[in-house]
């Protein structure tokens, strides 16, 4: 029997889905305490695969009830906004940590560091190589996500496929050389604050491109199945606040520790 309110509000209806991302999580934490230790990644795969089976649950459920449903108003869809937008500055703030840690160390270098940054012995990256590289490939996608939120709202959606596409080979090509880049590294994580303070923040930036470009690619699969409208695409707006994020996140990064801070 349909259930009748009088009032734009959603509310949802009971899932699973919440616990089974808990249980995940814990799973795949516990199992990245078990594979720093003893270097056994059996226990962390088992918690990402619970992520990422929930994750796929979840966003069907909620693709279903906004666009087979009619659940998502015009209030629910600037409640998910407010939301998207308080869950950014939280990750800056988050950022923000790192660089702190970053400066604190760099500007007033210890005996312990050799009294230099960067820290004697540390050979850093050349900034006008493939760090230079990735700045231009991510600029290039904030461009052409931009160019996908036009032509979704001018309603040419020939383009928003190009567009869309052509964000996610470029974050895909970002990641792919930033993993290049680790693997010629002459330092690691535990070589100094440097190396803590570098892999910690290109490392969760990396990690956030990742996330930001399954997040496209959920859109690009949405929008091939016509889900997207000009006047309701509340996903894909989120999606592309996201992504503009961690350009200006990379920004940040690429001029204080590849450019200043080598």
């Amino acid at each position: 029997m349909k259930k009748h309110h009088n009032h734009p509000f959603h509310l949802v209806d009971q899932s699973p889905w919440p616990l089974t991302g808990a249980i995940g999580a814990m799973v795949m934490t516990s199992g990245m305490v078990q594979w720093m230790h003893k270097s056994n990644m059996s226990m962390m795969t088992i918690g990402i695969t619970i992520l990422m089976l929930t994750m796929i649950q979840w966003w069907r459920d909620v693709i279903r009830e906004s666009t087979y449903q009619g659940n998502h108003t015009k209030k629910v869809t600037n409640g998910l906004k407010l939301g998207m937008i308080l869950f950014i500055m939280s990750e800056v703030f988050f950022f923000v940590s790192f660089f702190w840690s970053f400066f604190h160390s760099s500007l007033s270098p210890t005996v312990e560091l050799g009294m230099s940054w960067p820290p004697k012995g540390v050979k850093t990256f050349n900034p006008m190589e493939i760090p230079l590289l990735n700045t231009m490939i991510l600029l290039s996608s904030g461009m052409s996500v931009t160019w996908a939120h036009h032509s979704i709202m001018m309603g040419n959606y020939k383009q928003v496929k190009i567009s869309l596409t052509i964000t996610v080979i470029l974050g895909i090509m970002f990641s792919m050389l930033q993993g290049y880049e680790y693997m010629e590294s002459s330092f690691c994580i535990s070589d100094s604050v440097y190396g803590s303070c570098f892999f910690m923040t290109t490392g969760f930036h990396g990690i956030h491109v990742i996330i930001g470009t399954l997040f496209l690619m959920v859109c690009l699969m949405r929008h091939l199945k016509m889900q997207f409208s000009a006047n309701h695409h509340v996903g894909f707006e989120a999606a592309a606040w996201y992504w503009h994020f961690v350009d200006v996140i990379w920004l940040i990064l690429y001029i204080s520790i590849y450019w200043w801070g080598s």
